[in-house]
């Protein structure tokens, strides 16, 4: 059998037609033999060459979309806005990504598994704690945020919203994370970060009852 000489285009595709598979069947109903037929010119043994399961299928998936639409690089953009503004910006940015939502609550379960869970919390401390940081040192300089601690704040940020919400660790009903988050803002507003007001927590609470409805079918 020839080389494929072009690695990345053979991937791109693969997570390109899985992509669109997830969001029009949902993951659990979605199998590799359905990728490969909506490929069409790829064996099922191709794909696993490219990737070993369809959780990493899925992971590679979430990535792709996040990087495809960064919603912090957005913020980032935005001279209008405060350092607080734009970690609010953000997290809105993120919650109205309906499509990445989508893949976000049904990636949930595979964070069951250590190694997942271990790539991600790890990701996003190298990913998001740099954008963090430098949004609550803006902050900082214009007042909106008052603490001494940035570096610190952006990994507790991070910590808690990538591991303590996620229910396949942390076992919760939609109810019980919106209480999570009110607590985390709670945290945050007496370590001089004001965050979380009442209107970011009703646009999060449509979000954590997918995943209530997720954990439900799965179980």
């Amino acid at each position: 059998m020839a080389r494929n000489k072009y690695p990345e285009i053979t991937e791109e595709r693969i997570l390109e037609v899985a992509e669109r598979l997830f969001l029009e069947k949902g993951f659990e109903q979605t199998t590799i033999q359905d990728i490969v037929d909506a490929l069409g010119d790829l064996t099922k043994g191709a794909v696993y060459h490219h990737f070993k399961s369809k959780e990493e299928i899925i992971d590679a998936v979430s990535d792709r979309m996040f990087l495809r639409s960064n919603p912090f690089a957005a913020a980032a953009k935005r001279s209008d806005l405060n350092g607080l503004e734009k970690i609010r910006e953000s997290i809105r940015l993120n919650q109205r990504d309906e499509e990445r939502m989508a893949i976000t609550v049904q990636s949930m379960p595979i964070l069951e598994n250590p190694r997942f869970l271990a790539e991600m919390i790890k990701e996003n401390q190298k990913t998001l704690v740099p954008y963090l940081r430098k949004f609550i040192e803006e902050g900082i300089q214009d007042g909106s945020i008052h603490t001494e601690y940035p570096q610190e704040l952006a990994e507790v940020m991070i910590l808690l919203t990538g591991l303590w919400m996620v229910p396949a660790v942390y076992p919760a009903s939609a109810e019980q994370m919106l209480r999570k988050f009110r607590f985390i803002g709670e945290l945050l507003d007496n370590m001089g970060l004001p965050l979380v007001d009442e209107a970011m927590l009703q646009e999060l609470k449509p979000y954590f009852e997918e995943i209530e409805q997720e954990q439900q079918k799965n179980t």
